[in-house]
């Protein structure tokens, strides 16, 4: 039987039958080949690489992405929508997609040359290519701005040294979107090929979330890269700032997926689990806790809803953004919590989704932006005062 999640408000009544039936396609999708196999892969700590071709045969590997370069040309709010739904299969697949398409696609489409345009793009939207974006510094996370990674010309070629961190994709990765600064400290971008001298990208092991997703750290020392393989259109810290947005933005949007999945599975549950001769849906503390889930649902419905159309027309803003990956996340991960607690000690094992996701949203409310700095974001532009500088 389809997954159907709650819609308190109808929100779906403001999508277009084309955004409900590719909607509905990457619901099924998940529902039929990643659900299934989720706790299996998030246990062993291991990414299911046979989903990539099938993510980009369904076109949802950077789907915004022009039609002559290989995208299916969709709109930013299918593109959420398809983030929702990948994310309520777990964090790792979303992660996947997110960084394939907003942190990978979207700087070459942004800021590549025609030429790398046509000789990445076709590949990366079928998945024939896998990326990363590098960064994150192991000293540097919430400003990279600070960044030590270094890129001087010599010759014909660009010579990059340092180190990223917290590298979504980076062991299986064929090129990195790297950003480096140059001799005269103006921060750049930069495609390096995995096969490159001097690049390794050694996986991160041992964690506790985001399991079924490969984190790297990525090492420069020396890499020889030719000319044509810079960037050439960006704009210093601006431009990584920017792939940033696109992929908070997909980031909020998987988290109301998130909540819809632990949402249902918690009452379900507790109108099944009995306690003191009744089911446990029938405790006034119970229905108190589905209640602030689902409100907290429900906002996320509109909000996202609303972002999507702001997106599709261009004005969209950076704050904006801010202001729903914060809450989004947050509310996901304390619904989560929620769920988890309504489950109680079924909650903590796999034959649960709960725990799984509520493990993953430990990362994603630090990824991308913590839940502070979003916080700091939103505060600069409700005072004018930029408290983190």
């Amino acid at each position: 039987m389809p997954f159907e999640p709650l819609d308190f408000y109808n929100v779906d009544e403001l999508y277009s039958e084309e955004e409900i039936l590719i909607r509905d396609t990457a619901r099924k999708f998940v529902d039929r080949e990643v659900i299934p196999i989720s706790a299996e892969h998030w246990e062993a700590a291991t990414f299911p690489m046979h989903l990539i071709p099938k993510l980009g045969e369904l076109g949802f590997l950077g789907p915004f992405v022009p039609a002559r370069y290989g995208g299916v040309e969709c709109s930013y709010t299918i593109y959420g929508l398809i983030c929702q739904e990948l994310e309520r299969g777990d964090s790792g697949i979303r992660s996947f997609a997110s960084v394939q398409g907003s942190l990978v696609m979207y700087p070459i489409l942004k800021f590549g040359s025609e030429e790398q345009k046509k000789e990445y793009l076709p590949r990366l939207a079928t998945g024939e290519l896998v990326g990363c974006f590098g960064l994150t510094e192991p000293d540097h996370g919430s400003d990279p701005g600070g960044m030590i990674t270094r890129a001087r010309k010599d010759g014909d070629h660009w010579v990059l040294n340092g180190a990223k961190m917290w590298i979504t994709n980076g062991t299986m990765s064929d090129i990195a979107v790297v950003w480096a600064k140059d001799e005269k400290d103006t921060i750049r971008g930069f495609i390096v090929h995995k096969e490159d001298k001097g690049f390794s990208a050694p996986e991160q092991k041992h964690k506790v979330s985001l399991r079924e997703s490969v984190t790297s750290e990525l090492v420069l020392e020396d890499v020889r890269i030719p000319l044509d393989r810079e960037l050439p259109n960006t704009s210093g810290l601006k431009s990584p700032l920017m792939c940033l947005t696109s992929a908070r933005y997909g980031i909020a949007w998987g988290a109301a997926g998130v909540l819809q999945g632990v949402l249902d599975e918690a009452v379900q549950y507790a109108k099944e689990r009995v306690m003191f001769d009744k089911p446990i849906a029938s405790f006034q503390i119970t229905q108190a806790k589905l209640a602030d889930m689902a409100t907290n649902l429900t906002c996320m419905q509109l909000m996202l809803q609303r972002l999507g159309r702001l997106a599709d027309a261009g004005t969209m803003k950076h704050y904006q953004v801010s202001m729903a990956k914060r809450y989004c996340v947050n509310a996901a991960l304390e619904g989560a919590r929620t769920a988890r607690s309504i489950l109680g000690a079924n909650g903590i094992t796999l034959e649960y989704q709960t725990i799984r996701h509520m493990c993953n949203l430990e990362s994603v409310q630090t990824y991308e932006g913590t839940y502070e700095i979003h916080t700091l974001i939103l505060g600069e532009q409700l005072t004018g005062i930029g408290a983190y500088r």
